[in-house]
């Protein structure tokens, strides 16, 4: 998916010049090429969401899809490209970016069948509505907010994919591990523990270290 200089863990907006680098008939490539017309996503964002996203419709099928700190919800829109038989989508994000807007009238541009299916709520996942069938996914939630976001789908009894980012020992908990594992590993496996002992079956991956050093996936399903 990249060569040369182009990095795919670079902050830099994709835009029309990059077009050539997205040149094949497959689904990333299609995306790819929407976004470079769009011209106001960093690269980075476009890599994690496709790897995140794939590997979470490995296991998860259909459901409402809720990608919670989803930003852009780009996410939440590959989800629904991934997986048709999921109706619709909910970017949870109280802080929801201008370019959000423009993101999302591209991908419909390309894909009309997109149209209506994806929205937009600004409050707190902790007072979010889940509904039994839901596929929460979330990518790079910094700190103890992936903890939080974890606590209410855990709460909630609902699949879940989570790319946690930021660790931070002073709110999140290593569980003390630290002495025989770095803080970031020992908060993720306290993470993958309490799931376990909610009796969620839990999977741990990760993406391509090229695209984030902060790679590792957690997927949990009751």
């Amino acid at each position: 998916m990249s060569s040369g200089r182009f990095s795919p863990s670079s902050r830099a907006r994709l835009t029309t010049h990059d077009l050539g680098r997205f040149s094949r008939s497959t689904l990333f490539d299609r995306i790819g090429r929407a976004l470079c017309d769009a011209g106001c996503l960093p690269r980075k964002e476009l890599y994690e969401s496709w790897e995140v996203a794939r590997r979470a419709r490995r296991l998860f099928r259909g459901g409402r899809v809720v990608d919670v700190a989803g930003g852009h919800g780009l996410l939440a829109h590959v989800m629904l490209l991934l997986d048709d038989t999921s109706g619709s989508a909910v970017v949870v994000d109280p802080a929801r970016p201008s370019s959000a807007e423009a993101i999302h009238d591209t991908l419909v541009q390309a894909w009309p069948r997109l149209k209506g299916r994806v929205s937009y709520d600004t409050g707190d996942v902790g007072s979010f509505a889940f509904r039994k069938d839901d596929v929460v996914v979330s990518c790079h939630a910094c700190g103890a907010l992936t903890d939080r976001i974890i606590d209410a789908a855990a709460a909630a009894r609902v699949r879940m994919a989570i790319l946690p980012c930021c660790h931070d020992v002073d709110t999140c908990d290593a569980g003390d591990l630290t002495g025989w594992m770095d803080a970031a590993l020992a908060i993720d496996a306290v993470r993958v523990m309490r799931l376990r002992e909610r009796g969620y079956r839990v999977r741990t991956q990760v993406i391509p270290a090229g695209i984030t050093p902060k790679n590792r996936l957690i997927l949990a399903a009751i």
